[in-house]
């Protein structure tokens, strides 16, 4: 409560996106964790997390009063109108210092209970690494388990435990790691059992404009030794040259083919994250635009280049997953391995590997290639008061590009675009400790799974919403190969425009789809329950039967008579036909039941 200066204002304006002059009136309260508008005769509420607040301003006073504009991480934006502008004041500085705590321990994710039954641990021990590697078919001759990671001797932002080359010594590990910023080696990620690639990712080598290092080397051409099958290894550096080039005067840079025999190295001219964060915040102001006129609007999506630069993320992503179902192992990198990296290898990922489409399988994809191989989310996402200038939309264009590969294969993904949404609120709410820290050893020290509750616990709790009604588990399309042409990559309205309010295009066919499908299973318990009804009520009448009179009444709402008060004497011919009339009301119910999933 000690940011708070004012924790209720009435009389406060909401105004309208588009119109201004529509508004609603209603009072304005902060609590330690949300901004709460509540407008009596319009019985509306808005709540809204601290920390989904993403840009807070004070606009300058006019004669209305002042005017409070925020935007929200979640795509979320509002102006409140305040009349004192003492009071706009105290808003606006509680807002500031609560969407940006400075201590980690003030995060929501560490105030938060939850109100269902679900025990604190669950969804913490869903994922295990070494499961994952097995399932993928690894350890086996040609790659293996590296201890020496463990309590990250040798890089602090990688797991523990390392998959490297069987023919590669400890000397090598050791001194690639020491060639590699920030100690980040090329490591196993995937093993594409059909064809015995691999992809392996790490970052830029310590080259500048002459070094070298003969242990990473060797060690890229264990790689390559550990894929019999594979002619070359590609190099895969996803930033555009001129900033790999800019990097060698800096002591870092790339690989050279003179020094790494049997690979190719090709460049993917992924922009940096501060080029994303720049276009994300033009693509914001263009969703916000107060106009009509359709030429703004598609002037803004072009100039933000935010579609240009989801394009380059999966052109990456389809050349690395082409290069492994061709047999020809890869080794990503881009600065420091955790941004770039991280995209393109999952979405690699995603388009060889049907698991990866499933609801669990997303979720050991997102554990794998960016928590446990050390994204920096804390940074990125900007969770406490620091460097602005290192946060970046790094996730949120994956899971865009995810949404992509969506829409041009619904019926290969079992979770539907909801799943998405949530996961992309909740990265950002830190509601949940799973993305809470930039590695690993940060979540560990932090003890987040002992005091936190973890995200994939409440998708698991929630499962039946994300499910995809489109989902076909026998597809025989394992590999996935997306169209990058200009017509096929969409502007997500779902996602960076869901809250605007007004007028609102047609429901999304897969939700009506989703709907539908929950109706009918509820459709056919109930079925089921009336049937189990009627069977016994058959079973009365057949006793009844048996003994020559009824002793039960029957509704007359079923057998379609009148029923009397007192217990009559029901000849044969009346007990067959109350027994053909249940019969037929079973039929019927089985029958509706099958027209409704038609």
């Amino acid at each position: 409560m000690e940011h708070i200066a004012t924790p209720k204002v009435e009389n406060v304006q909401l105004l309208d996106n588009i119109n201004t002059r529509n508004s609603t009136v209603g009072t304005l309260y902060i609590t330690t964790t949300h901004l709460i508008f509540v407008s009596p005769e319009e019985k509306e509420e808005l709540w809204i997390l601290h920390m989904h607040l993403n840009v807070v301003e004070k606009l300058p006073l006019t004669t209305s009063g002042t005017p409070i504009r925020i935007q929200c991480s979640n795509f979320r934006t509002a102006t409140f109108l305040v009349h004192r502008d003492k009071d706009a004041q105290d808003i606006y500085t509680s807002l500031i210092h609560l969407s940006r705590p400075l201590q980690v321990d003030d995060l929501y994710c560490f105030q938060y209970r939850s109100k269902s039954d679900l025990p604190q641990h669950t969804g913490w021990t869903f994922f295990d690494l070494g499961a994952e590697f097995a399932r993928q078919g690894v350890p086996n001759t040609s790659w293996v388990t590296c201890g020496l990671n463990s309590e990250y001797r040798i890089c602090p932002t990688y797991p523990t435990q390392l998959l490297v080359p069987a023919t590669a010594t400890s000397s090598l590990v050791v001194g690639s790691a020491k060639f590699r910023s920030k100690g980040r080696l090329p490591a196993l990620t995937f093993y594409y059992s059909n064809t015995g690639a691999a992809l392996v990712r790490c970052s830029q080598p310590l080259s500048g404009l002459k070094g070298r290092s003969p242990e990473d080397e060797k060690f890229i051409g264990c790689v390559a030794e550990a894929n019999p099958g594979g002619k070359f290894v590609y190099i895969v550096d996803t930033r555009p040259k001129i900033n790999a080039m800019a990097n060698r005067a800096g002591g870092k840079g790339y690989e050279s083919e003179a020094f790494y025999p049997n690979t190719k190295f090709v460049f993917k001219g992924i922009e940096n994250i501060h080029i994303m964060r720049e276009s994300l915040s033009k693509l914001v102001e263009t969703c916000e635009l107060k106009t009509d006129t359709m030429e703004l609007f598609l002037q803004g999506i072009e100039q933000s280049q935010w579609l240009k630069h989801g394009k380059a993320v999966l052109e990456a992503s389809i050349f690395i997953a082409e290069a492994l179902t061709a047999g020809t192992s890869v080794v990503v990198h881009c600065s420091d391995g955790w941004d770039r990296t991280s995209q393109t290898c999952a979405l690699a990922q995603l388009l060889i590997d049907p698991f990866y489409r499933t609801i669990q399988g997303y979720q050991a994809l997102i554990e794998k290639d960016w928590l446990h191989f050390g994204h920096k989310f804390s940074d990125r996402c900007g969770f406490l008061a620091g460097d602005s200038r290192e946060i970046s939309p790094v996730f949120t264009q994956f899971i865009d590009a995810t949404w992509q590969v969506m829409t041009q294969f619904p019926q290969a993904f079992q979770f539907n675009s909801k799943y998405l949404l949530t996961i992309h609120d909740h990265l950002y709410s830190c509601q949940y400790g799973t993305f809470i820290g930039n590695c690993q050893k940060e979540r560990q020290e932090l003890k987040l799974s002992e005091k936190t509750f973890s995200l994939w616990g409440f998708l698991t709790n929630s499962a039946d919403e994300f499910v995809n009604p489109l989902y076909d588990h026998n597809s025989k399309t394992e590999v996935l190969q997306p169209s990058t042409s200009p017509q096929n990559i969409r502007f997500w309205r779902g996602l960076y425009c869901r809250f605007e309010v007004g007028t609102h295009p047609r429901e999304p066919v897969i939700d009506l789809l989703t709907l539908t499908q929950l109706h009918t299973a509820s459709l056919e318990d109930h079925a089921k329950h009336l049937s189990k009804r009627v069977d016994g009520l058959k079973s009365l009448i057949n006793t009844a039967k048996a003994s020559g009179a009824v002793k039960k009444f029957l509704p007359s709402a079923v057998t379609g008579m009148v029923v009397k008060q007192e217990v009559e004497e029901v000849n044969d011919s009346e007990l067959e036909k109350v027994e053909k009339r249940f019969v037929e009301l079973k039929t019927a119910l089985v029958e509706k039941c099958q027209s409704s999933k038609m």
